[in-house]
Protein backbone atom coordinates (compact mmCIF):
# COMPACT_ATOMS: atom_id res chain seq x y z
CA UNK A 1 0.00 0.00 0.00
CA UNK A 2 1.09 3.60 -0.48
CA UNK A 3 2.51 5.51 2.44
CA UNK A 4 1.73 9.13 3.17
CA UNK A 5 5.27 10.32 2.60
CA UNK A 6 8.78 9.14 1.94
CA UNK A 7 11.07 8.70 4.90
CA UNK A 8 13.72 11.36 5.21
CA UNK A 9 11.98 13.76 2.86
CA UNK A 10 12.88 17.32 3.98
CA UNK A 11 9.97 19.60 4.84
CA UNK A 12 9.04 22.36 2.47
CA UNK A 13 10.25 25.75 3.63
CA UNK A 14 7.97 28.48 2.33
CA UNK A 15 10.05 31.57 1.47
CA UNK A 16 9.67 34.60 3.70
CA UNK A 17 6.79 36.95 2.87
CA UNK A 18 5.60 34.58 0.15
CA UNK A 19 8.54 35.33 -2.15
CA UNK A 20 9.48 32.22 -4.09
CA UNK A 21 12.79 31.56 -5.81
CA UNK A 22 10.98 32.84 -8.91
CA UNK A 23 10.94 36.35 -7.43
CA UNK A 24 7.19 36.71 -6.95
CA UNK A 25 4.45 35.95 -4.45
CA UNK A 26 2.80 32.54 -4.60
CA UNK A 27 -0.91 32.35 -5.43
CA UNK A 28 -1.29 30.79 -1.97
CA UNK A 29 -0.37 34.09 -0.36
CA UNK A 30 2.43 35.53 1.70
CA UNK A 31 2.19 32.73 4.23
CA UNK A 32 1.79 29.13 3.13
CA UNK A 33 -1.42 27.64 4.64
CA UNK A 34 -0.52 24.92 7.14
CA UNK A 35 -2.87 22.31 5.54
CA UNK A 36 -1.17 22.82 2.15
CA UNK A 37 2.29 22.50 3.65
CA UNK A 38 1.36 19.22 5.35
CA UNK A 39 -0.29 17.92 2.20
CA UNK A 40 2.74 18.77 0.05
CA UNK A 41 4.88 16.56 2.28
CA UNK A 42 2.30 13.78 2.43
CA UNK A 43 1.61 13.32 -1.28
CA UNK A 44 5.23 12.58 -2.18
CA UNK A 45 4.87 8.92 -1.23
CA UNK A 46 1.39 8.32 -2.67
CA UNK A 47 0.68 6.24 -5.72
CA UNK A 48 -1.02 8.09 -8.55
CA UNK A 49 -4.10 5.89 -8.15
CA UNK A 50 -4.51 6.84 -4.49
CA UNK A 51 -3.86 10.50 -5.24
CA UNK A 52 -6.50 10.56 -7.95
CA UNK A 53 -9.05 8.90 -5.69
CA UNK A 54 -8.42 11.58 -3.07
CA UNK A 55 -8.57 14.30 -5.70
CA UNK A 56 -11.92 13.01 -6.95
CA UNK A 57 -13.29 13.21 -3.41
CA UNK A 58 -11.99 16.75 -2.97
CA UNK A 59 -13.47 17.92 -6.27
CA UNK A 60 -16.82 16.37 -5.33
CA UNK A 61 -16.68 18.22 -2.01
CA UNK A 62 -15.97 21.48 -3.84
CA UNK A 63 -19.03 20.77 -5.99
CA UNK A 64 -21.12 20.48 -2.83
CA UNK A 65 -21.60 16.70 -2.89
CA UNK A 66 -21.67 14.38 0.12
CA UNK A 67 -18.37 12.47 0.15
CA UNK A 68 -18.59 10.51 3.41
CA UNK A 69 -19.02 7.13 1.74
CA UNK A 70 -16.18 7.78 -0.71
CA UNK A 71 -13.81 8.82 2.07
CA UNK A 72 -14.74 5.71 4.08
CA UNK A 73 -14.07 3.49 1.05
CA UNK A 74 -10.63 5.04 0.55
CA UNK A 75 -9.78 4.72 4.25
CA UNK A 76 -10.58 1.01 4.13
CA UNK A 77 -8.47 0.31 1.05
CA UNK A 78 -5.26 2.29 1.60
CA UNK A 79 -2.52 2.14 4.21
CA UNK A 80 -3.12 5.62 5.62
CA UNK A 81 -4.06 6.62 9.14
CA UNK A 82 -7.13 8.75 9.73
CA UNK A 83 -4.84 11.68 10.57
CA UNK A 84 -2.89 11.30 7.33
CA UNK A 85 -6.06 11.01 5.27
CA UNK A 86 -7.56 14.09 6.88
CA UNK A 87 -4.36 16.05 6.35
CA UNK A 88 -4.17 15.15 2.66
CA UNK A 89 -7.81 15.93 1.92
CA UNK A 90 -7.72 19.19 3.88
CA UNK A 91 -4.57 20.38 2.12
CA UNK A 92 -5.81 19.48 -1.34
CA UNK A 93 -9.13 21.19 -0.64
CA UNK A 94 -7.39 24.36 0.58
CA UNK A 95 -5.04 24.46 -2.41
CA UNK A 96 -7.82 24.08 -4.98
CA UNK A 97 -10.12 26.52 -3.19
CA UNK A 98 -7.43 29.21 -3.24
CA UNK A 99 -6.62 28.57 -6.90
CA UNK A 100 -10.27 28.67 -7.96
CA UNK A 101 -10.69 32.10 -6.38
CA UNK A 102 -8.39 33.60 -9.01
CA UNK A 103 -9.76 34.48 -12.48
CA UNK A 104 -8.36 32.40 -15.33
CA UNK A 105 -7.88 35.59 -17.37
CA UNK A 106 -5.02 36.68 -15.10
CA UNK A 107 -4.00 33.45 -13.34
CA UNK A 108 -1.93 31.46 -15.80
CA UNK A 109 -1.49 27.70 -15.75
CA UNK A 110 2.29 28.08 -15.97
CA UNK A 111 2.29 30.18 -12.80
CA UNK A 112 0.14 27.62 -11.00
CA UNK A 113 2.47 24.77 -11.95
CA UNK A 114 5.58 26.70 -10.95
CA UNK A 115 4.13 27.39 -7.51
CA UNK A 116 3.36 23.71 -6.97
CA UNK A 117 6.85 22.79 -8.14
CA UNK A 118 8.15 25.10 -5.42
CA UNK A 119 6.27 22.87 -2.96
CA UNK A 120 8.04 19.85 -4.49
CA UNK A 121 4.76 18.17 -5.37
CA UNK A 122 5.34 15.35 -7.90
CA UNK A 123 4.93 16.44 -11.51
CA UNK A 124 2.17 13.95 -12.32
CA UNK A 125 0.13 15.26 -9.38
CA UNK A 126 0.68 18.85 -10.52
CA UNK A 127 -0.85 17.91 -13.89
CA UNK A 128 -3.89 16.45 -12.12
CA UNK A 129 -4.32 19.59 -9.98
CA UNK A 130 -4.03 21.74 -13.11
CA UNK A 131 -6.70 19.71 -14.90
CA UNK A 132 -9.15 20.65 -12.14
CA UNK A 133 -8.24 24.34 -11.93
CA UNK A 134 -8.05 24.91 -15.69
CA UNK A 135 -10.13 22.03 -17.08
CA UNK A 136 -13.74 21.51 -18.15
CA UNK A 137 -15.06 20.99 -14.61
CA UNK A 138 -13.85 24.38 -13.40
CA UNK A 139 -17.12 26.27 -14.11
CA UNK A 140 -19.14 23.82 -11.98
CA UNK A 141 -16.63 23.78 -9.13
CA UNK A 142 -16.16 27.54 -9.31
CA UNK A 143 -19.90 28.24 -9.19
CA UNK A 144 -20.39 26.03 -6.14
CA UNK A 145 -17.37 27.52 -4.38
CA UNK A 146 -18.74 31.03 -4.92
CA UNK A 147 -22.13 30.05 -3.48
CA UNK A 148 -20.56 28.45 -0.43
CA UNK A 149 -18.21 31.34 0.25
CA UNK A 150 -18.93 33.70 3.12
CA UNK A 151 -20.02 37.08 1.83
CA UNK A 152 -20.24 40.36 3.69
CA UNK A 153 -23.14 42.68 2.84
CA UNK A 154 -22.37 45.27 0.20
CA UNK A 155 -23.17 48.98 0.26
CA UNK A 156 -26.38 49.79 -1.63
CA UNK A 157 -26.54 53.49 -0.87
CA UNK A 158 -24.52 56.13 0.94
CA UNK A 159 -25.65 59.56 2.06
CA UNK A 160 -23.63 62.24 3.79
CA UNK A 161 -23.71 65.83 4.93
CA UNK A 162 -21.34 68.25 6.61
CA UNK A 163 -22.36 69.44 10.07
CA UNK A 164 -20.78 72.30 12.00
CA UNK A 165 -21.13 72.54 15.78
CA UNK A 166 -21.50 76.23 16.63
CA UNK A 167 -21.56 75.78 20.39
CA UNK A 168 -20.61 72.78 22.49
CA UNK A 169 -19.54 72.06 26.03
CA UNK A 170 -15.99 71.85 24.71
CA UNK A 171 -14.70 75.12 23.31
CA UNK A 172 -12.07 73.21 21.39
CA UNK A 173 -14.82 71.80 19.17
CA UNK A 174 -16.62 75.08 18.53
CA UNK A 175 -17.10 75.70 14.79
CA UNK A 176 -15.40 72.39 13.97
CA UNK A 177 -17.02 70.62 11.00
CA UNK A 178 -17.75 66.89 10.94
CA UNK A 179 -19.20 64.55 8.34
CA UNK A 180 -22.42 62.68 9.10
CA UNK A 181 -22.76 59.51 7.03
CA UNK A 182 -25.57 57.01 6.46
CA UNK A 183 -24.82 53.64 4.89
CA UNK A 184 -27.57 51.33 3.63
CA UNK A 185 -26.41 47.75 3.14
CA UNK A 186 -27.64 44.91 0.95
CA UNK A 187 -28.93 43.00 4.00
CA UNK A 188 -31.39 45.82 4.73
CA UNK A 189 -29.52 47.34 7.66
CA UNK A 190 -28.59 51.02 7.92
CA UNK A 191 -25.68 52.52 9.83
CA UNK A 192 -25.41 56.19 10.80
CA UNK A 193 -22.15 57.55 12.17
CA UNK A 194 -20.11 60.72 12.51
CA UNK A 195 -16.67 61.11 10.97
CA UNK A 196 -14.33 63.86 12.22
CA UNK A 197 -12.53 65.78 9.51
CA UNK A 198 -9.18 64.35 10.60
CA UNK A 199 -10.46 60.77 10.26
CA UNK A 200 -12.09 61.60 6.94
CA UNK A 201 -8.75 62.87 5.64
CA UNK A 202 -7.16 59.60 6.81
CA UNK A 203 -9.85 57.65 4.96
CA UNK A 204 -9.32 59.69 1.80
CA UNK A 205 -5.56 59.19 1.98
CA UNK A 206 -5.82 55.42 2.58
CA UNK A 207 -8.28 54.95 -0.27
CA UNK A 208 -5.96 56.85 -2.60
CA UNK A 209 -3.05 54.72 -1.39
CA UNK A 210 -4.95 51.46 -2.01
CA UNK A 211 -5.92 52.60 -5.51
CA UNK A 212 -2.28 53.41 -6.26
CA UNK A 213 -1.13 49.99 -4.98
CA UNK A 214 -3.81 48.26 -7.08
CA UNK A 215 -2.63 50.21 -10.12
CA UNK A 216 1.00 49.24 -9.44
CA UNK A 217 -0.04 45.59 -8.99
CA UNK A 218 -1.90 45.56 -12.30
CA UNK A 219 1.25 46.75 -14.05
CA UNK A 220 3.13 43.60 -13.05
CA UNK A 221 3.58 41.28 -16.01
CA UNK A 222 2.25 38.28 -14.08
CA UNK A 223 -1.20 39.87 -13.88
CA UNK A 224 -1.41 41.21 -17.41
CA UNK A 225 -3.92 39.60 -19.72
CA UNK A 226 -2.08 37.96 -22.59
CA UNK A 227 -3.65 37.05 -25.92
Amino acid sequence: MAAAGKAGSPPYSHPAHGESSLGRVSFLGARLPAPVEAMARGVRGLSQETFRRLLTVVVSALEGKDCKESVTAIAESVDLSEEQLTSLISGMYTLLREALRLPVSTFKQEVFKEDLQELRIPEEFIMDFASVVFGNRRPVVEATTMKQGNKLPSVNDIKWRVDVAISTSSLARALQPSILMLLKLSDGTAHRFEVPVVKFQELRYNVALILKEMNDLEKRSILKIQD
